[in-house]
């Protein structure tokens, strides 16, 4: 697991480092992540707060999560791509693991909303899941 890892959106005004191990990867199936990334999931890399160091400039705006929970979604203002969320309760950072410049040696471990997955996804086999959050 090569720490640290890098990543940057897609016209490269937003890069971004992490510094600590992530703490899982995760799939979410929820209706906003849906939305949001026009597919059936979001595959999101988290990671402690604080461990993410971004150069660029980055635009954000906060939603409530189905959860109830908030999240504030952070993006590149130029080209619209999805850099990381940051997620209220003390989870940490999601960082968008479709930016990393490497992405080979991560896997998911959880597929959270399962119960509002697509009928023609197949969940992966090895991660735990879980039908919604709380």
């Amino acid at each position: 697991m090569p720490i640290p890892f890098e990543g940057g959106c897609h016209c490269g005004a937003v890069r971004y480092i992490c510094s600590e191990e992530p703490t899982t990867v995760v799939n979410c199936h929820c209706g906003d992540c849906q939305q949001i990334a026009g597919s059936a999931f979001i595959t999101g890399v988290l990671v402690p707060e604080g461990s993410v160091k971004v150069s660029g400039e980055l635009k954000s705006y906060r939603v409530k999560a189905d959860s109830g929970n908030g999240i504030t979604r952070n993006f590149c203002p130029i080209c619209g791509t999805r850099i990381m969320v940051e997620l209220e309760g003390g989870v940490g950072v999601g960082v968008s693991y479709t930016t990393l410049d490497d992405s080979s040696w991560l896997e998911p471990a959880i597929e959270f909303y399962t119960s509002k997955a697509q009928p023609w996804i197949n969940l992966c086999s090895n991660t735990e899941k879980l039908t919604d959050m709380t």
